[in-house]
């Protein structure tokens, strides 16, 4: 995901792990100690710090302390371990890998077009295949018009019916009409009291999040008769075309990027377009039942986020995943790297005084750019090459007295020995052949291991 996050002109930051608590912004200290999210400590002056819970608030800090000197827009990307106090579940830690990619300083929709491109074309690399996941699109002015036009205006109200509409794929309209409404009694009879919408806006909510249907174009016109004509509805309308042009610009697929109402995540701090990279694959747990995986990304446009340091406002798009949860999804879809590391090159040590000649030939082939090492353990021969195998090593030299007093070595190909032993059938068969073993000159020792090396790549 780095290569393609550099082709397109993107470059690396690395921030510290530790930042000040103030300067993460969603956990500011309390009069004692940060509130719960983050693992902190106090510094020798009572400062509070805080490992960092994700890589874009550092960016921010990072940003406003040194924007005089940067290119503007500034481009960049970012891997690095995070840090959440929380209770960890299935494809998500306390301790995860994230990677982050942002432009900072344009107000352009492009900009946020080429964030949504440029992660299609992430996932595609780290090995999801077409299909298999989409990246969903909405924009928070939509759904502030639409709010307004329903008639909310208390923040409370605001963050029920946000709160009703993201329960859209687990409790269907009818669930999501009730709670939007007077309230919800659940299978276990726990009442959730509702939004307090009346009928006609609770229509209008669900004609907004149903919208999204089909393709991009169509699912706009859709929009633009529910928001009903609002400034701020028709200003993200704007915002969502200009997306969708560029996106077919970029080559970017109906069903790779589809505007979907009812995405509403992180509405408290994105002031604009918002994405979420959802899996779409079929996969089970441990136990082998079906399971809905969800979200493996997301994304968009916080202008506000940097002016927490500055004062002056600075548009800034940028989108998010946890390697961690990636890894997982591949895996629950049967995508995961199917091959380990492979180990380095062993050289079989089968006498204590020769051990100088192991070594010399180890450097040998270390010096020719071949990773290589002498067997150290005091195992004989069936052990070592036991060891080489479960090394996944491409290769065992062996450099015996016979070797020594020809001028000679015996290099095992360990890939091909293993692909011809199981059509050998037979234990004196496989004695004689010998799959995969050959006998070179000495000289010849990097030639002959480079090519099995090469082989095994």
């Amino acid at each position: 995901m780095s290569r393609v996050y550099e082709s397109f002109g993107f470059e690396a930051l690395e921030t510290g792990a530790f930042e000040y608590a103030d300067a993460l912004g969603k956990f500011l200290p309390d009069a004692d100690r940060p509130n719960e999210g983050v693992f902190a400590l106090q510094d020798d002056d009572e400062q509070w710090m805080a490992l960092r819970y994700d890589l874009t608030a550092p960016l921010a800090r990072f940003v406003a302390q040194n924007w005089d000197g940067l290119p503007k827009p500034f481009r960049r990307y970012a891997f690095g371990k995070v840090w959440r106090n929380e209770k960890p579940g299935p494809g998500r830690y306390r301790e995860f890998v994230q990677c982050d990619a942002d432009t900072v300083g344009s107000a352009r929709p492009e900009a946020d077009a080429e964030i949504i491109a440029m992660a299609v074309a992430g996932y595609a690399a780290a090995g999801l295949p077409r299909g298999a996941c989409v990246l969903k699109i909405n924009n928070r002015k939509l759904l502030n018009g639409l709010l307004t036009a329903a008639g909310v205006e208390t923040d409370g109200q605001k963050m029920a019916v946000l709160r009703a509409v993201d329960k859209l794929d687990r409790l269907s309209l009818d669930g999501v009409r009730r709670l939007l409404g007077d309230g919800r009694l659940d299978e276990s009879g726990a009442f959730t009291k509702g939004a307090g919408l009346g009928t006609a806006a609770v229509d209008s909510v669900l004609a907004f999040v149903s919208a999204g249907q089909g393709a991009r174009a169509a699912t706009l016109d859709r929009l633009a008769n529910v928001i009903g004509g609002s400034a701020e509805g028709d200003e993200g309308l704007e915002e969502l075309s200009r997306i969708g042009a560029a996106l077919s610009a970029f080559g970017v697929g109906e069903d790779q990027a589809l505007f979907d109402p009812s995405v509403v995540r992180g509405l408290e701090y994105y002031t604009g377009a918002v994405f979420e990279a959802e899996l779409l694959a079929e996969t089970t747990d441990e136990a082998g039942e079906p399971m809905r995986f969800g979200s493996i990304g997301g994304g968009g446009r916080y202008d506000d986020l940097v002016a927490r340091f500055t004062g002056d406002k600075t548009p800034a798009t940028g989108f998010s995943f946890g390697v961690s949860r990636l890894a997982a999804a591949l895996a629950a879809i049967g995508r995961a790297e199917a091959d380990q590391a492979r180990g380095p090159v062993v050289v079989i040590a089968f006498d204590q005084a020769r051990m100088g000649d192991y070594f010399a030939l180890a450097g040998e082939l270390r010096a020719a750019g071949i990773a290589s090492e002498v067997y150290l353990g005091g195992s004989g021969m069936r052990a070592q090459m036991k060891y080489a195998d479960r090394r996944l090593s491409p290769a065992a030299v062996i450099l015996g007295e016979d070797e020594i007093a020809a001028g000679q070595v015996t290099v095992k190909d360990l890939d091909l020995g293993r692909e011809l032993a199981a059509r050998i059938k037979g234990h004196d068969a496989y004695r004689e052949e010998r799959p995969g073993q050959v006998t070179a000159a000495r000289a010849d020792l990097v030639t002959t291991v480079r090519a099995i090396v090469e082989r095994a790549r």
